[in-house]
């Protein structure tokens, strides 16, 4: 067995046994990887409190050649997630984070600027009040990553620039926006305007630093969201259940 080490987000709790956890985590090098955390449960373990929901460690693990778990050696602690108690949604939030995270991502795929938006994102949620465009360029940085991220720059059926018209439909099941004159009642689809369309593509650049920056009116925080969940719904098959604590 190979021990790695890396960075890590824990996404994911789960008891194995009185004393023992499988803990999910998103790294930086690895992706999501699952591992034994033996001693785990124990208030004084050896693991101390690097195995917080969303907090973030420097984990070693036991790389297992079989289809069973690793085994986590090591969690040191490097930030705990500690969102203002005063603004219950920016933890939700974070919990959805996790949540999208350990449904959408592959173990063993990692995903470098992903973890590092994830990272950029769960800090932000512990020192704004306001998490709206900071889930909004998490999701996208997701979708982006793992392939799904909707089709922006031209209307998917006659291939003319998003810039033409003022407003557009999102065609769910194909991931792209249709102009004006390619709308059909035969197409499961919900409208857009071309400022919350320009939204999206400013905050699904690579850069956290530009996303801090970006400003958007009430109704394009709604279009973007409502957009944004119809996409992740489409490929989960289900609405993901931590967004009814969430209001955009």
């Amino acid at each position: 067995m190979d021990a790695e080490k890396t960075d890590a987000i824990v996404i994911r709790l789960a008891d194995f046994s009185n004393t023992s956890r499988v803990v999910t985590f998103f790294t930086h090098d690895f992706g999501k990887v699952s591992a034994i955390a033996k001693g785990g449960k124990r208030l004084k373990g050896p693991f101390d409190t690097g195995l917080d929901l969303l907090s973030e460690s420097r984990i070693v693990f036991l790389r297992k050649s079989s289809t069973a778990l690793d085994i986590l050696t090591e969690a040191s602690l490097t930030l705990r997630f500690r969102p203002s108690s005063a603004n219950v949604g920016c933890f939700y939030a974070g919990c959805y984070i996790a949540d999208l995270l350990t449904c959408l991502t592959e173990e063993d795929d990692p995903h470098p600027q992903l973890f590092e938006t994830a990272q950029w994102a769960l800090r932000q949620l512990m020192t704004h009040a306001d998490y709206r465009l900071i889930m909004l360029r998490f999701e996208l940085v997701l979708l982006r990553e793992i392939g799904h991220l909707p089709a922006l720059d031209a209307c998917i059926q006659c291939g003319d620039s998003t810039d033409e018209h003022s407003h557009y439909s999102y065609w769910v099941s194909q991931g792209g926006l249709l102009c004006p004159q390619c709308q059909s009642d035969e197409y499961s689809q919900q409208g857009i305007q071309a400022g919350s369309v320009q939204l999206m593509k400013r905050l699904a650049t690579d850069s956290n630093t530009h996303a801090e920056h970006v400003s958007a009116s009430p109704k394009q925080v709604q279009e973007v969201q409502h957009t944004l969940t119809s996409s992740i719904s489409s490929i989960l098959g289900y609405r993901p259940k931590t967004l009814r604590f969430l209001q955009f």
